[in-house]
């Protein structure tokens, strides 16, 4: 995969499809691979654009602290290597967060915004829940025991749903239990944690100037939905939509809803 040199570290990402550019920033961990159901169907109307965040993936894993406006500087810096001015940009969980910072600090690179099972501030109600943390082997700012193995499965029964379909549970959960971890960096997720948990953009989300459209599902344990009110109820021009029974992965857990709610949003 090719990889542009971002902010003195090297990006891994990856371009598909034709059109108007569409941003897909990812969570918490992930790499560009969480987007593949939605690579799948957006190629087919966007140009779309997926990487690895710095800390995961085939991405620089820099040393820390890392910052999520050092995230959102990446995302921008990403777009000006692809001589792209500007995108639709649809971020989820802690991509959301950097989706924030990066429709605040770069508003000319964003024509519409997606912010989906996300958070304004780690310290309000509904910021990420200890049960990710405690699952992904957390305590404090580090792993408790850097040569054990990071709990891939573990740590996805803490973000799904009970409601999750059980097949293709085992059909994604599996595979990924053996390949995740050669993509995961244990400092790079520690840099990661602690970007999330300084995130605040609550006196700053009056200034996205980009059409918004916030999404949750109703049944996530680690986000809570009621931080969904609060962006959509303090960025103008926003649209709320939240998906009964989807957890905190609805955007695989729903993905023919949260596309078809995406691309209807988009094209409006």
């Amino acid at each position: 995969m090719p990889a542009a040199s971002v902010n003195g570290i090297r990006i891994n990402y990856g371009v598909e499809g034709g059109g108007e550019p569409l941003l897909l920033i990812m969570g918490f961990g992930a790499t560009r691979m969480a987007w593949l159901l939605q690579r799948l169907f957006f190629r087919k109307h966007f140009k779309v654009i997926s990487f690895d965040n710095r800390g995961t993936g085939r991405s620089d894993k820099p040393a820390g602290p890392y910052t999520v406006k050092d995230m959102a500087d990446d995302a921008a810096g990403l777009l000006d290597h692809l001589e792209i001015e500007s995108a639709h940009v649809v971020g989820v969980s802690m991509g959301g967060m950097i989706a924030q910072e990066l429709a605040i600090r770069h508003p000319d690179k964003v024509r519409k915004l997606v912010l989906g099972c996300t958070f304004a501030c780690a310290d309000q109600e509904g910021g990420i829940a200890p049960e990710l943390l405690r699952a992904m082997g957390f305590a404090g700012d580090a792993y408790p025991d850097e040569t054990a193995p990071v709990p891939i499965e573990k740590s996805f029964r803490a973000v799904v749903s009970n409601t999750f379909n059980s097949p293709l549970y085992r059909l994604t959960t599996i595979p990924l239990t053996w390949f995740l971890p050669l993509f995961i960096h244990r400092d790079g997720l520690a840099a990661q944690q602690e970007a999330i948990t300084g995130h605040d953009t609550r006196e700053r989300l009056g200034r996205i100037k980009a059409p918004t459209l916030v999404m949750c599902g109703t049944d996530d344990r680690i986000i809570s939905p009621s931080s969904s009110d609060t962006l959509a109820g303090r960025i103008p021009n926003s649209k709320l939509v939240k998906i009964d029974g989807g957890s905190h992965a609805f955007m695989a857990e729903r993905a023919k809803r949260f596309n078809r709610e995406v691309l209807a949003f988009l094209k409006i």
